[in-house]
């Protein structure tokens, strides 16, 4: 490699908390004007390599050059300061502030060096926003937007510093297809610039759409780099897991029982329309749209959190309250949302009390004393049947990787035993290995004769699980396939 053309390199890159050793050897090659994959399971250390690169980690060995120089970062500042920025899978929007005040939040046009050149701000995001291809609107509070359109954001306010490195974690675990396309689009921009993109996904297929090169971390050390012209799908998944990975086919075909849930005419004005779909015990549904398509709003409103306009929801028979997440909860209904961040867990709280929360009353003495030894229990069986991987269930949830952390999710819906598993995005932000066992998860709930209901962005994952496939499209459904008539192109075309 012609090390003129190298923007960063990284070599023996090492760090430990509290005597443990998280990242043993950490190497990255980068050179300027291509897309960098870097790779890895959750926990095999990247984050804790990034988080190092940008400054928000002091590292304990090894080398970082920047354009031939060695760099010490103290902060993300500083790293931004040398032409690195970041976008995080965890996004930190200012929700009162729109969204042009999002976009340049600290380094606000002035007039007079002194007060806010508002109009100039806006007009600076709406230039950026439409070179990008965002259809974001500068003026719209952080709040009113949609997950995907924050992500977006996000991503525009990274690009917006014009960095000569961008790390991109997991930019797309929020965005749709149509989204993502966009994104790629002003990749290449970025890289027509002579910028370069460290690129993390687990979304195996963007990799092999937009990156050059790719570099495989596993348990803590860098395994191998290479061209990703040279390697296929299933040698960079062995290099991530360190075997082969074996997936059980959904090709079987289930027995589905009596119908469990039923919406009819279901509607919520500006958001879906005339819902009416029925999913079956013993079933999986897939429910299949682009972003802006009513997915997440339509499961809200089954689920309670959001109220319908018309329309009706039975459950197991009977009718189910509108706007009753814990009427919900009582009747047999789970949830696990889109966003694990904001709804999902309580990042500071305990696996422990995370995987409890949802049955504190039945785990209480009198209604008032947690019976902690019928907690351990519960919380230690649950722990063993998804396989979470931690040292201790009293650590914060927080401490657990992406992965482990959607397992947690999982453990506090089943632990209340529903009848119904609602699942928005449920593999967002985790790896290979976890998404086979999360779909374990699923299977194994309908084999004993649960429901599931799931929306996701990701064709594969929706033909793999699902019985049955409910296309949605601006607001309304656009029909429904049985899974041996559906393929990625007819959804992709029918929900387009």
């Amino acid at each position: 490699m012609n090390t003129a053309s190298l923007l960063l390199e990284a070599e023996g890159v090492t760090k430990s908390f509290n005597g443990v050793t998280v990242l043993h050897d950490g190497r990255l090659r980068l050179k300027s004007g291509t897309v960098h994959a870097l790779c890895g399971g959750n926990g095999a250390g990247k984050s804790t390599f990034l988080n190092i690169l940008m400054g928000l980690l002091p590292r304990d060995g090894g080398t970082i050059r920047v354009k031939g120089k060695d760099a010490h970062f103290d902060s993300a500042s500083e790293a931004l300061r040398h032409g690195i920025a970041i976008i995080t899978q965890e996004l930190s929007p200012v929700p009162e502030m729109t969204v042009a005040e999002n976009l340049y939040l600290g380094r606000e046009p002035r007039r007079a060096g002194v007060f806010v050149d508002f109009a100039r701000m806006r007009a600076d995001a709406a230039e950026l926003l439409e070179r990008l291809k965002f259809d974001v609107p500068p003026d719209a509070k952080m709040r009113d937007l949609s997950l995907a359109k924050v992500q977006l954001v996000e991503i525009a306010k990274a690009l917006s510093y014009e960095a000569d490195i961008v790390i991109m974690d997991e930019p797309t675990s929020a965005i749709g297809e149509n989204e993502t396309h966009v994104l790629f689009d002003a990749i290449r921009l970025v890289k027509a610039h002579g910028s370069a993109i460290i690129y993390v996904s687990h979304r195996l297929t963007e990799i092999f759409e937009i990156a050059d090169e790719y570099t495989v971390f596993r348990d803590g050390c860098w395994v191998e780099s290479g061209c990703i012209a040279d390697i296929d799908r299933k040698q960079l998944v062995t290099a991530i897991l360190g075997h082969e990975l074996t997936t059980r086919s959904a090709s079987a075909e289930r027995t589905a029982g009596e119908p469990m849930l039923r919406t009819v005419g279901l509607s919520q004005e500006g958001c879906f329309d005339e819902i009416s779909l029925q999913v079956r015990a013993g079933e999986v549904v897939g429910i299949y749209g682009l972003l802006g398509s009513g997915r997440t709003e339509f499961l809200e409103a089954v689920y309670g959190t959001r109220r319908p306009t018309s329309g009706h929801v039975e459950f197991c028979g009977g009718a189910l309250p509108v706007s009753s997440p814990r009427e919900s909860i009582r009747r047999g209904i789970a949830m696990v949302s889109e966003d694990r961040k904001q709804s999902g867990i309580i990042p500071a709280a305990s696996i422990r009390h995370n995987i409890s929360l949802s049955t504190l009353k039945p785990l209480s003495r009198f209604g008032v004393f947690i019976d902690r030894q019928r907690e351990s229990s519960l919380v230690s069986r649950m722990g063993k049947e998804l396989l979470i991987k931690a040292a201790s269930y009293n650590l914060a949830t927080e401490s657990l990787s992406g992965g482990n952390q959607q397992k947690v999710v999982f453990a506090r819906c089943l632990s209340s035993r529903p009848k119904l598993l609602i699942c928005d995005e449920p593999t967002r932000g985790i790896d290979e290995g976890a998404k086979q066992e999360i779909y374990s998860l699923m299977r194994k709930f309908v084999a004993e004769g649960g429901a599931v209901l799931l929306v996701s962005s990701e064709a594969p994952e929706i033909l793999e699980v699902s019985d049955r496939i409910v296309i949605f499209k601006n607001g309304r459904t656009k029909g429904e396939l049985p899974r041996s008539q559906a393929t990625q192109q007819v959804m992709l075309d029918m929900a387009a």
